[in-house]
């Protein structure tokens, strides 16, 4: 069969006249096509999926019958555009009130259809061909990804254990430094799990300065924080004149479907943001809004979230530990980022953390995320379906069993 005659228009960012006709697998789906393997060979046998990274409860009652309440009333039924006023006041109060970061909320905050479509849009704010946007890895690809679709590049900043998964700045070449625009940041970093520190945000305002960079913080997982309070990039001074915080009700609210987050920091820059939304989207349902109002206003959400997730790490890593894996209490997000085994006892070598994860799956039915962007490392998500307590302590159990059956080396 011939190619159709669009196939040579399809646009160069997104693999030109080749479009289609890759062959690479993406790295989430040879876990999804492993599972399936597994599943089909050993049918009797549980598959420990800690790879999902999405929460695993619905949204709180309060928050749905707030929806249900919202989603009847004609006034809600039009275009939300960049959002109602409503929602910004209830962002605004929790910056507040959780990170003693103030904001007007008229000027300095606008919501957003989940964090994803912000990442997405900020580089249209800044990015023109030969410019750079600098960017943590492993991590999230989105902003780095639409950085080439505007002809911009991307320089990544490797997170190593031994910068204690922080980016060193200082190592950057000049010339990449002479066109760099944006600087991505994600704390509590996902996957590596570590937070970051106020020494370590007056550094980077001070780069940003320097280098007159903006900074872009993805702070999606920054209610799930365990290792002491959570850390606003806004509540240190400076920062609000070099950049913007990108926030999410998805992971800290279980609200992962609902789509809506906010961008907030200096007024300029979310002007900019707004502006380009506002040729993007015409913004979130407002019976969503203000569902995520209620959500926003209640304390006692994001510390149950908090508290349900921490339980879980602490049992994972007391497990982990005792199969012979090196690793520690994260200090935010629900990932677990450890090294990866180097093989099996008389068994297979692992080259990578991608082979280790593939024997996991297919030989123990135990699924996770392989990352071997700065060294071989596995993703362990305790975002696993189990209802009730004596459910994830089963779960555990189950886990310690196959991976001490498994022999592995590290």
């Amino acid at each position: 069969m011939s190619d159709p005659y669009f196939q040579q228009l399809f646009a160069q960012r997104i693999g030109g006249s080749q479009y289609g006709k890759g062959t690479a697998i993406y790295k989430f789906e040879k876990i999804k096509r492993a599972k399936r393997r597994a599943l089909a060979e050993h049918p009797d046998r549980e598959l420990l999926d800690f790879g999902i990274g999405e929460n695993d409860e619905m949204a709180p009652e309060l928050v749905r019958r707030v929806m249900a309440e919202e989603i009847n009333r004609p006034e809600n039924r039009g275009y939300a555009d960049n959002g109602i006023q409503e929602f910004k006041d209830a962002a605004a109060r929790f910056m507040r009130r959780q990170f003693g970061v103030e904001l007007d909320p008229v000027t300095e905050v606008n919501h957003s259809i989940g964090s994803k479509p912000a990442l997405a849009m900020l580089p249209a704010v800044f990015i023109d061909p030969g410019d750079v946007t600098l960017m943590t890895v492993p991590g999230y690809p989105v902003a780095g990804t639409h950085t080439r679709y505007y002809g911009g590049e991307v320089y990544p900043l490797p997170l190593r254990e031994e910068n204690d998964f922080f980016p060193d700045l200082d190592s950057i070449p000049g010339d990449i430094l002479r066109r760099a625009k944006l600087l991505v940041l994600n704390y509590p970093n996902s996957p590596t799990g570590r937070v970051a520190t106020r020494e370590f945000y007056q550094r980077v305002i001070e780069f940003a300065h320097r280098h007159q960079v903006v900074v872009v913080q993805d702070a999606a997982h920054l209610v799930l924080t365990y290792e002491g309070e959570p850390l606003s990039f806004l509540s240190v001074p400076g920062a609000k004149e070099v950049g913007v915080e990108v926030h999410s009700l998805s992971k800290g609210f279980h609200m992962i479907g609902w789509r809506i987050g906010w961008v907030c920091g200096n007024e300029r820059i979310v002007r900019a943001f707004a502006d380009v939304k506002d040729n993007t989207d015409s913004g979130q349902f407002i019976a969503i809004q203000k569902a995520a109002i209620a959500a926003l206003d209640a304390e006692e959400i994001p510390r149950q979230v908090r508290d349900k997730y921490r339980r879980r790490l602490e049992k994972l890593v007391r497990v982990l530990q005792e199969c012979g894996f090196r690793c520690r209490m994260p200090g935010g997000t629900y990932f677990l980022y450890t090294r990866s085994p180097r093989g099996v006892e008389g068994g297979p070598r692992f080259a990578n953390a991608e082979e280790a994860s593939q024997y996991l799956i297919t030989e123990h039915s135990i699924c996770t995320v392989p990352w071997d962007d700065a060294g071989p490392y596995l993703r362990f998500s305790v975002t696993y379906e189990a209802p009730t307590l004596e459910d994830e302590d089963r779960l555990m159990q189950e886990l310690k069993a196959r991976l001490q059956q498994a022999r592995l080396e590290f």
